[in-house]
């Protein structure tokens, strides 16, 4: 006798993401959705070397160097927020398979507010399921953005036009000349 299939609609695991990178110098809050399986596996955001974060925030402040290496994504937080810059997630956990935001089921809401940054001056969500919370995030009374994903699932987007767009919002808050 042969053992039951498993079921295409059996529940993903629970997931839970990572802690926010923010300091009271954030001006600026970065928020995605939820981290992929490679942030995941690593603890780290943006780790799969296919997402454009690291590189269009690179292609902005070109004069001082990102650290780069296995051991470096303690230097590269600093070297977000040496600029004013903070990451997180709008889901604090959330069931799925892979690294799709279409795949996110049972999501749970990071409490955002709860962060008390006291110079934040903006929220920039990345990618469109971040986004989606945007009525939320406004009411931190803050201006609140819509950026291209830096997700390689956001083809439609060149590299420049990411760039531009990113860049736009961190000059509109004196982040970059």
């Amino acid at each position: 006798m042969n053992p039951p299939a498993a079921s295409a609609t059996a529940a993903s695991p629970m997931l839970t993401g990572l802690a926010p990178v923010v300091s009271p110098g954030t001006v600026l809050l970065v928020l995605g959705s939820f981290p992929g399986v490679r942030s995941l596996e690593l603890q780290q955001y943006y780790a799969h070397p296919q997402n454009q974060f690291w590189k269009i925030l690179q292609a902005v402040w070109p004069e001082v160097p990102l650290p780069s290496g296995v051991d470096s994504y303690a230097q590269r937080c600093r070297w977000l927020l040496d600029r004013g810059l903070g990451v997180w997630d709008v889901y604090a956990s959330c069931e799925r398979e892979g690294s799709l935001d279409s795949a996110i089921r049972a999501p749970v809401a990071n409490d955002i507010a709860g962060l008390h940054l006291p110079k934040l001056a903006a929220i920039a969500h990345n990618g469109g399921e971040s986004f989606k919370h945007a009525r939320h995030t406004r009411t931190l009374g803050v201006p609140v953005y819509q950026l291209p994903s830096t997700s390689p699932a956001n083809a439609s987007w060149s590299f420049e036009r990411k760039l531009a767009a990113w860049r736009e919002v961190l000059a509109a808050h004196k982040l970059v000349v």
